[in-house]
Protein backbone atom coordinates (compact mmCIF):
# COMPACT_ATOMS: atom_id res chain seq x y z
CA UNK A 1 0.00 0.00 0.00
CA UNK A 2 1.39 3.36 -1.01
CA UNK A 3 -0.51 6.42 0.17
CA UNK A 4 0.46 10.01 0.79
CA UNK A 5 -0.65 11.63 4.03
CA UNK A 6 -0.69 15.38 4.53
CA UNK A 7 -0.20 17.49 7.64
CA UNK A 8 -3.76 17.47 9.01
CA UNK A 9 -3.93 13.67 8.73
CA UNK A 10 -0.52 13.36 10.40
CA UNK A 11 -1.56 15.73 13.18
CA UNK A 12 -4.59 13.52 13.90
CA UNK A 13 -2.44 10.38 14.18
CA UNK A 14 0.43 11.69 16.32
CA UNK A 15 0.19 12.06 20.11
CA UNK A 16 2.51 15.10 19.89
CA UNK A 17 0.90 18.49 19.36
CA UNK A 18 2.02 21.91 18.09
CA UNK A 19 4.77 23.07 18.24
CA UNK A 20 6.24 19.59 18.59
CA UNK A 21 5.26 17.93 15.30
CA UNK A 22 8.25 17.33 13.02
CA UNK A 23 6.66 15.54 10.08
CA UNK A 24 5.07 17.65 7.34
CA UNK A 25 4.09 14.89 4.90
CA UNK A 26 4.22 11.14 4.46
CA UNK A 27 5.37 10.47 0.91
CA UNK A 28 5.09 6.67 0.99
CA UNK A 29 3.98 4.12 3.52
CA UNK A 30 4.05 0.35 3.42
CA UNK A 31 2.32 -0.61 6.71
CA UNK A 32 4.50 -2.50 9.17
CA UNK A 33 7.42 -2.33 6.69
CA UNK A 34 8.60 1.14 5.66
CA UNK A 35 7.68 4.82 5.73
CA UNK A 36 9.18 7.83 3.96
CA UNK A 37 8.40 11.22 5.49
CA UNK A 38 9.31 14.81 4.70
CA UNK A 39 10.13 17.80 6.91
CA UNK A 40 10.71 21.28 5.51
CA UNK A 41 13.13 23.24 7.68
CA UNK A 42 12.20 26.92 7.99
CA UNK A 43 14.29 29.68 9.53
CA UNK A 44 11.15 30.81 11.39
CA UNK A 45 11.03 27.71 13.62
CA UNK A 46 11.05 28.19 17.37
CA UNK A 47 14.38 26.47 18.11
CA UNK A 48 16.66 28.56 15.90
CA UNK A 49 17.03 31.72 18.04
CA UNK A 50 18.70 29.53 20.67
CA UNK A 51 20.30 26.81 18.49
CA UNK A 52 22.44 28.68 17.60
CA UNK A 53 22.13 32.49 17.45
CA UNK A 54 25.10 32.86 15.07
CA UNK A 55 24.52 29.72 12.92
CA UNK A 56 21.09 28.07 12.77
CA UNK A 57 21.38 24.29 13.10
CA UNK A 58 18.43 21.93 13.50
CA UNK A 59 19.11 20.11 16.80
CA UNK A 60 20.16 16.46 16.68
CA UNK A 61 17.70 15.57 19.42
CA UNK A 62 14.87 16.89 17.19
CA UNK A 63 16.14 14.78 14.29
CA UNK A 64 15.72 11.78 16.59
CA UNK A 65 12.27 13.07 17.60
CA UNK A 66 11.25 13.33 13.92
CA UNK A 67 12.44 9.76 13.32
CA UNK A 68 10.49 8.62 16.40
CA UNK A 69 7.36 10.38 15.09
CA UNK A 70 7.77 8.72 11.69
CA UNK A 71 8.07 5.39 13.53
CA UNK A 72 4.85 6.06 15.46
CA UNK A 73 3.10 6.84 12.18
CA UNK A 74 4.43 3.63 10.64
CA UNK A 75 3.08 1.64 13.57
CA UNK A 76 -0.30 3.43 13.71
CA UNK A 77 -0.98 3.27 9.98
CA UNK A 78 -0.31 -0.46 10.11
CA UNK A 79 -2.87 -1.11 12.85
CA UNK A 80 -6.23 -2.64 12.16
CA UNK A 81 -9.10 -0.14 12.34
CA UNK A 82 -10.44 -1.66 15.58
CA UNK A 83 -7.03 -1.20 17.20
CA UNK A 84 -6.89 2.46 16.13
CA UNK A 85 -9.91 3.25 18.26
CA UNK A 86 -8.08 2.08 21.37
CA UNK A 87 -7.32 5.08 23.59
CA UNK A 88 -4.38 5.71 25.84
CA UNK A 89 -1.46 4.43 23.78
CA UNK A 90 1.84 5.93 24.88
CA UNK A 91 4.89 5.32 22.72
CA UNK A 92 8.02 5.16 24.86
CA UNK A 93 11.46 5.40 23.33
CA UNK A 94 13.54 2.76 25.10
CA UNK A 95 16.81 2.78 23.16
CA UNK A 96 18.50 4.99 20.55
CA UNK A 97 21.73 4.42 18.70
CA UNK A 98 22.44 7.38 16.43
CA UNK A 99 25.11 8.95 14.30
CA UNK A 100 25.09 12.49 12.92
CA UNK A 101 27.04 12.95 9.70
CA UNK A 102 26.20 16.54 8.71
CA UNK A 103 24.09 19.50 9.83
CA UNK A 104 20.54 20.42 8.84
CA UNK A 105 19.90 24.13 8.37
CA UNK A 106 17.02 26.39 7.32
CA UNK A 107 16.02 25.85 3.70
CA UNK A 108 16.76 22.12 3.83
CA UNK A 109 14.13 19.52 3.03
CA UNK A 110 14.75 16.41 5.11
CA UNK A 111 13.58 12.96 4.02
CA UNK A 112 13.21 10.47 6.86
CA UNK A 113 13.11 6.80 5.89
CA UNK A 114 12.22 4.29 8.60
CA UNK A 115 12.27 0.55 8.06
CA UNK A 116 11.00 -2.09 10.46
CA UNK A 117 13.59 -4.44 11.87
CA UNK A 118 11.05 -6.11 14.19
CA UNK A 119 7.47 -5.16 15.01
CA UNK A 120 5.36 -6.58 17.80
CA UNK A 121 1.96 -5.61 19.18
CA UNK A 122 3.56 -3.66 22.01
CA UNK A 123 7.08 -2.84 20.77
CA UNK A 124 9.20 -2.25 17.71
CA UNK A 125 12.71 -1.83 16.37
CA UNK A 126 13.34 0.65 13.56
CA UNK A 127 16.35 1.44 11.33
CA UNK A 128 16.22 5.01 10.01
CA UNK A 129 18.05 7.58 7.93
CA UNK A 130 17.65 11.33 7.50
CA UNK A 131 18.68 12.64 4.08
CA UNK A 132 19.10 16.12 2.59
CA UNK A 133 19.55 16.40 -1.19
CA UNK A 134 20.27 12.68 -1.48
CA UNK A 135 22.99 12.75 1.20
CA UNK A 136 22.58 10.90 4.51
CA UNK A 137 22.93 13.42 7.35
CA UNK A 138 21.91 11.12 10.23
CA UNK A 139 21.33 7.45 10.97
CA UNK A 140 19.53 5.91 13.91
CA UNK A 141 18.30 2.61 15.29
CA UNK A 142 15.35 3.03 17.65
CA UNK A 143 13.58 0.66 19.99
CA UNK A 144 10.23 1.66 21.41
CA UNK A 145 7.57 0.17 23.65
CA UNK A 146 3.86 0.85 23.59
CA UNK A 147 2.10 1.25 26.92
CA UNK A 148 -1.68 0.99 26.91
Amino acid sequence: MKKEYFFDEIKALLPQKYPFIFIDRIQEVYPREKIICLKNISGNEWMFPGHFPEKSIFPGVLIIEAIAQASILLFKIGQESSEKEENGEIFLLTNVKSRFLDTITPGDQVIFTCEVIKMYESAGMIKATAMVEGKIVAKADLTFAIKR
